[in-house]
């Protein structure tokens, strides 16, 4: 999927994310918030200035949010996002309550409105990981300016083709028909096992 389509699976099928903040003394704090847009500048959602979540926003616009979809682990797919978000006030707020009316019932009128203001998340880096195929499969992505790193497990010249890695891969997503043997990466769970069983450590663990 490109960055739009992630984007509307995110807002539209999911909706709901958890979203990770840190507080004034450097501890984690999560809450569950709606992801209500999103357009090529990236996701939107909005909180009241009354919230502890707002003043940590203010004091540091890092954030992460994990969202998921799926009746049970075998069905899920799961999307996570690390990036920075930025108050950008009211003006999109009829929008936002356009496309969820369901706001309407929390903040019925515009006095009770006042209070609330729209947050973009701006640039990010993230990845997909479907857990409903077989083998899985998992994708990174980013945007607002954001270069995707390459981490996980990566074979070297180092290897001798004893093919351990393979017997140990709970996914069969390494190819073996060639020397080095190949990861495959959108398949990967990122366990370990092929680092750890390795003779030759020809694997390296790339953060």
């Amino acid at each position: 999927m490109n960055i739009q389509e992630t984007f509307a699976f995110i807002a539209n099928q999911i909706h709901t994310a958890i979203f990770a903040t840190v507080d004034s003394q450097g501890r984690p704090v999560t809450c569950a918030i709606d992801i209500m847009d999103y357009d090529e500048n990236g996701l939107y959602f909005l909180t009241a200035k009354g919230k502890n979540f707002y003043n940590r926003l203010k004091d540091n616009d890092d954030i992460a949010f994990t969202a998921m979809k799926g009746e049970n682990t075998l069905s899920c797919v799961a999307v996570s996002v690390q990036g920075k978000a930025k108050e950008i006030g009211t003006d999109k707020l009829p929008d936002l309550f356009r496309k969820n009316p369901y706001m309407e019932k929390l903040y019925p009128d515009a006095s009770s409105r006042r209070a609330l203001t729209v947050f973009q998340i701006y640039e990010g880096s993230g990845e997909w990981f479907d857990l409903s195929k077989l083998p899985i499969e998992r994708a990174g992505f980013s945007f607002g300016g954001i270069q995707v790193k390459k981490n996980g497990y990566f074979v070297t010249d180092k290897c001798i083709g004893c093919k351990l890695c393979y017997s140990k891969c709970p996914q069969k997503c390494i190819d073996i028909t060639q020397k080095p043997v190949v990861i495959q990466q959108e398949h990967c769970l990122r366990c370990g096992n092929c680092f750890e069983i390795c003779p030759a450590r020809a694997i390296e663990r790339r953060l």
